[in-house]
């Protein structure tokens, strides 16, 4: 399994911080924001990493990690997205790196107070299809600003709801996301939402379309340092107090 770490965008709800650096470089307690996401995959025994990062501070990632062996990454390979056009978007320049292997596709700013590696596991035994990484949340004004999953009467999700006015339930969709090789048939289908950018809510549903889609719900703080000024500190307090990527 190899891991994506995406880590472009402009960075624009974290402005002005994001004048001077890509957001994923800004440092939550004692490390860059990227580093997080780093050991959350490694921890997890995934050491073959792409990362994807665009705009002016680019090279900067570069300057960091290097080779990614200080890091634990066995592999760690570069791709560069020319323009924001979605995290879907960003997800199809790792095609060639990830090819017909499975891949485990991390959010460089969500940040997690547990380890991912039971997750991890639970996608290897998994035989097809895609896999999503839940989080309740109770706050229902936060959850409208969030993905959330529907549920049929056999606990499965049906369907992922992009910031519905009304939360059909209290589990957000995090920003950890499992695929098979059927992900590269589904990028290309997809069309650009009413913000022209390529959804990874609707490969998430395509999946969904399909019933090829499993899920985990992780205990412990969930946070998105990109989401927010506010949502970027609350990280760096809890961080700070209570550490990330923890085993049990």
């Amino acid at each position: 399994m190899k891991g994506v770490i995406l880590a472009g965008g402009t960075g624009s709800r974290l402005h002005p911080l994001t004048r001077i650096t890509n957001k994923h470089l800004l440092p939550i307690y004692d490390r860059p924001m990227i580093n997080y996401a780093i050991e959350a995959l490694v921890s997890a025994g995934i050491v073959e990493i792409m990362l994807v990062t665009g705009g002016t501070h680019a090279g900067e990632f570069l300057r960091l990690l290097g080779n990614g062996h200080e890091f634990g990454i066995e592999r760690l390979s570069y791709a560069y997205q020319e323009k924001a056009g979605g995290i879907a978007e960003a997800l199809r320049l790792a095609e060639r790196f990830v090819a017909d292997e499975r891949c485990v596709v991390l959010l460089a700013d969500n940040v997690f107070e547990r380890s991912i590696k039971p997750c991890v596991e639970a996608f290897g035994k998994q035989k097809l299809g895609a896999r999503v990484v839940l989080s309740k949340e109770t706050d229902q004004v936060h959850l409208r600003n969030l993905g959330v999953a529907q549920f049929d009467g056999n606990r499965r999700i049906e369907r992922i709801v992009e910031k519905p006015e009304k939360p059909p339930s209290e589990y957000a969709v995090t920003g950890i996301y499992f695929y098979d090789d059927q992900v590269w048939r589904a990028l290309p289908v997809l069309e650009p939402s009413g913000r022209g950018e390529l959804e990874i809510t609707d490969v998430n549903n395509w999946y969904l379309a399909k019933g090829l889609m499993e899920y985990d719900v992780l205990d412990g703080f969930w946070g998105d340092a990109g989401e927010s000024i506010d949502a970027y500190y609350a990280v760096n307090d809890f961080v700070r107090a209570h550490g990330s990527n923890k085993g049990s």
